[in-house]
């Protein structure tokens, strides 16, 4: 019995070994990722926008071949080698020149590693110690022109009213349901997937104020458009004047009447919770009056439609304002956050505080 237990024990120990010299020699810096990511990035407590973005980081680390190094040959020199070309830019493996990226892109390239590194030395004790913890991330030297006429907010120019008329003439003729959108976000200050998200429970027309509560974006690991909170997640009311107010109204009663032209073929939009680990997501859908509406979607009146009643997308918009920018003379650079900046200017030239 005793001879037993003995060679159980050495049959034990064998295995134990193996498995840790297996994991050691085998396993790659992308593998690594992929089972931090599911193991702990997913079920951990960061904000489900971060996590996308580390997710959006894994898929672009593993472009690079540094990916398909196996753990054991791993060095810091390699991973310095690594945040330098990203740093820096330069001739990236498969031939391709690029510039350097910036600072907050590069940030989160180091937590991925940082993170995923030390998950693999505890608990998952797959090598002994983190290269990351050498690493010292360069940024390229932010240049200064001490004789520019431009302002402190990266150099974006508010849109001058004459300019404003010109873009809307310009979508009247291009793509109407791009209109809307842009109304309100010059209006009222609201970012690109606010304003999508924008709902008709959140617009209170005889208090002329709006509710930002949601935003909404693709998720490119999900492949799903994702209905989530505000960047900086609190709700927040904004006021808007008589010339939005007369704008919404108008939409919704357009709104009305496609939905009386289109018959069964108007769009209804919903969104539908899924638990995904401990994390909660809402997916965004749109189904005509044709099909059937799963148990477990909810509906959703949002304000920007196209006349089809399916929701103007960030995405759709953002291919607009590229086309904005390249067709329309004086829009040069155009991209919609310029709206905003454009409503605060105004604001501040109006006496705000």
């Amino acid at each position: 019995k005793s001879e037993t237990e003995k060679l159980l024990r050495q049959a034990m120990d064998d295995y134990e070994s193996k498995k840790f010299i297996a994991k050691s020699e085998n396993i790659t810096v992308g593998e690594l990722l992929d089972i931090w990511a599911e193991e702990e990035l997913k079920t951990g407590t960061l904000s489900n926008g971060t996590v996308q973005n580390y997710l959006g980081a894994i898929t672009n680390i593993k472009k690079h071949p540094i990916s398909e190094r196996k753990l054991k040959n791993v060095t810091s020199e390699h991973l310095q080698a690594f945040f330098d070309l990203l740093s820096f830019g330069g001739t990236y493996p498969d031939g391709s020149e690029r510039k350097g990226y910036s600072k907050d892109y590069i940030r989160s390239f180091s937590a991925v590693l940082q993170q995923s590194f030390r998950f693999a030395v505890s608990p998952k004790q797959y090598i002994t110690f983190n290269p990351m913890q050498y690493i010292k991330l360069k940024y390229q030297t932010d240049e200064v022109d001490l004789f520019s006429d431009d302002d402190m907010d990266g150099g974006i120019q508010p849109i001058p009213r004459e300019d404003y008329e010109r873009l809307i003439e310009f979508l009247q003729d291009y793509n109407p349901p791009a209109i809307l959108p842009i109304q309100i976000a010059y209006y009222a200050g609201l970012r690109i997937g606010e304003a999508c998200g924008l709902a008709w429970q959140d617009v209170n027309l005889e208090e002329q104020c709006l509710t930002i509560r949601r935003s909404i974006r693709y998720d490119g690991s999900r492949h799903k458009n994702i209905i989530g909170p505000t960047k900086r997640k609190k709700v927040r009311i904004v006021d808007f004047g008589d010339t939005l107010a007369e704008i919404l109204r108008n939409a919704r009663k357009e709104q009305l009447k496609n939905r009386m032209q289109y018959g069964e073929l108007y769009h209804k939009n919903y969104y539908r919770e899924v638990k995904d680990k401990n994390r909660v997501y809402y997916e965004f859908y749109h189904l005509d009056g044709t099909e059937n509406v799963p148990e477990d979607y909810k509906e959703i009146s949002f304000v920007c439609l196209r006349p089809d009643g399916s929701l103007e997308l960030p995405s759709t918009l953002g291919i607009v304002c590229r086309k904005i920018a390249q067709k329309l003379d004086g829009f040069e650079g155009f991209h919609f956050h310029q709206l905003r900046h454009t409503y605060t200017s105004n604001l501040l030239a109006n006496g705000a505080a």
